[in-house]
């Protein structure tokens, strides 16, 4: 009888074992997950063990410490030696590569390593997504399962954009946002820092760009419309001084997220204008649009004082970010302005060109040469390949579908794919868009997303042209950060296994997993979007409307 009950009860435990095994979902999928037997017990007791004392691999670590606290009662303390039993022991290994991990829990002990610090910080963002929901209703024990997991990203870049004119969010909320980065694996921050309705960003030696430019007079109510719109009659704005903006950089370089700053040129320029009204062709006078879509003012390429002037704001705009793109935007310009400038024909004639498109090639070219000259790299809109085209060094932001990006590939250039179809977090997440806040329009499901091929139709040789991946949302009827997190979460993930995982998506276990990846994302405090557990979704085409109507 009692071998029976010993029986039974090693049948009972290795049944749970096997069950808690099978639940170990970690979004993205990671190349190999092999589950073991038992758990490791994290308590208050646990250390996080560093081989190395590198302020980067601290910081990898740090998220994970406090993360934990919730779940143990105390943050775990980092400590700079040898590995031991009982703890989580962290070191590099020089032949993973730099964004790749793998660790092992056994019931003993935790042994993670990562190619860089930025791998380690991957393999914790993994771990955190494995701490049982229990532990954080009553901390004390947290126990993660045993597994072993090898895993590397399937594309280098992965980024989100966030649109700051049309709305302002403070430095802590675009800290939040790059919080959801982190947590999805995400390496770069796409930041939108200039635009009709709003300067955002403080240039010392042009002061009135947020004097003036920062603030409009009023904005639009409702949906816009092609007339009869109303406004609201109250001021609006809002710009980071350069001291908030090495902030936020330097908290995204905690979390190894690069920052690229977008800083639109030759269209999308009103608010400059309306601070410097000679950068115009008309002179003016301008005033930061009020109006969602694309306004006709836009920066003259006949005078040198434009170009004198794009310089000077990059060149300190290079002093801020010190990654190697510069996003120059480049979509959506009209070119109506242009033909009856004095100026932009004089130049057009100097330079021999037949066609207001050449100018903003004219354009791209001398930005992308002073760039290149101070070791940075330019990317912009797939408008830049109109005109006279790009030079072979020029990345390509494919927006308009992936048709841009295609034609960019296979001329050799590299490109982000972010096409409005699958990539436009504004769009609507539900066939009954009454059920969302105001919006702009379109259809863009959780499964949509997953949907995305960024390789398309390329041949397997023009497959290296292809960078990565990037959500974009843009903020004309978003105006909180509750809003934002209900339009990212959880298309977000969805895209982190597109440009993570592509070689191995599979949304039924997506779907699955995403069960208690929502529920990492109540803990973070994080207004995400229930509708992909409340609805078939399927793959329909957004509506084609422009990314800033």
């Amino acid at each position: 009888m009692k071998k029976n009950l010993i029986l039974f009860c090693l049948i009972c435990l290795c049944s749970a074992m096997t069950v808690r095994a099978n639940d170990i979902a970690i979004i993205p999928e990671p190349v190999s997950v092999v589950p073991g037997d038992g758990v490791f017990k994290l308590t208050t007791k646990t250390r996080i063990l560093l081989a190395d004392d590198d302020p980067q691999l601290k910081n990898a670590v740090a998220v994970f410490a406090a993360d934990a606290e919730k779940a143990v009662g105390k943050e775990l303390r980092i400590e700079v030696r040898k590995p031991k039993k009982g703890a989580i022991n962290v070191s590099l290994n020089p032949s993973l590569e730099k964004e790749a991990y793998t660790f092992v829990v056994s019931p003993d002990r935790i042994e993670v390593e990562g190619g860089s610090p930025r791998g380690v910080f991957y393999a914790f963002q993994s771990l955190r997504q494995l701490i049982p929901d229990e532990a954080f209703d009553q901390p004390g024990v947290a126990a993660i399962p045993a597994v072993q997991v090898e895993d590397k990203p399937c594309f280098s870049y992965r980024s989100m954009m966030l649109d700051v004119c049309r709305h302002f969010f403070t430095v802590e909320e675009v800290k939040t946002y790059i919080d959801m980065l982190a947590l999805h694996k995400m390496n770069t921050f796409h930041w939108h820092l200039t635009d009709d309705q709003g300067w955002r960003i403080e240039i010392k030696r042009y002061p009135e760009l947020t004097t003036v430019g920062a603030q409009r007079n009023q904005t639009v109510v409702g949906r816009m419309k092609e007339k009869d719109n109303t406004y609201d009659g109250k001021p609006y704005g809002g710009y980071y001084t350069q001291d908030e903006i090495r902030e936020v950089v330097r908290y995204a370089a905690e979390r190894f997220v690069d920052i690229i700053p977008e800083i639109e040129m030759p269209g999308h320029a009103t608010a400059a204008l309306a601070a410097y009204p000679w950068l115009g062709c008309t002179g003016g006078p301008y005033e930061v649009w009020p109006d969602w879509g694309i306004n006709n003012e836009v920066f003259c390429m006949g005078r040198e004082s434009t170009f004198e002037f794009l310089e000077n704001v990059l060149s300190e705009v290079l002093e801020l970010f010190p990654g190697k793109y510069i996003h120059i935007g480049g979509d959506e310009c009209p070119r109506d302005r242009w033909k009856e400038c004095p100026d932009c024909q004089a130049r057009m004639k100097a330079e021999g060109f037949t066609d207001e498109a050449q100018l903003q090639s004219y354009l791209n070219h001398r930005i992308e040469q002073w760039l290149n000259e101070r070791g940075r790299s330019m990317i912009g809109w797939d408008e830049i390949l109109e005109g006279n085209g790009v030079s072979k060094t020029a990345t390509v932001m494919s927006w308009r579908g992936t048709k841009g990006g295609i034609a960019a590939a296979r001329m050799g250039n590299h490109v982000i794919m972010v096409p409005f179809t699958h990539c436009y977090f504004d769009y609507h997440q539900t066939k009954t868009p009454d059920r969302e806040p105001l919006g702009i329009g379109g259809y863009i499901p959780v499964e949509q997303v997953y949907t995305l091929d960024p390789y398309d139709s390329l041949t397997v040789n023009e497959y290296p042209y292809i960078l990565g991946v990037q959500s974009n949302l843009w903020t004309e009827y978003i105006t909180s950060l509750s809003h934002i997190q209900h339009m990212v979460l959880p298309r977000a993930a969805a895209l982190a296994e597109v440009g993570w995982s592509y070689d191995r998506k599979d949304y039924a276990r997506f779907r699955k997993h995403m069960e208690r990846m929502v529920k990492l994302y109540t803990r973070c405090g994080y207004n995400f979007a229930p509708y992909m557990f409340e609805e078939p979704q399927d793959e329909n085409s957004a509506k084609e409307v422009s990314a800033d109507e």
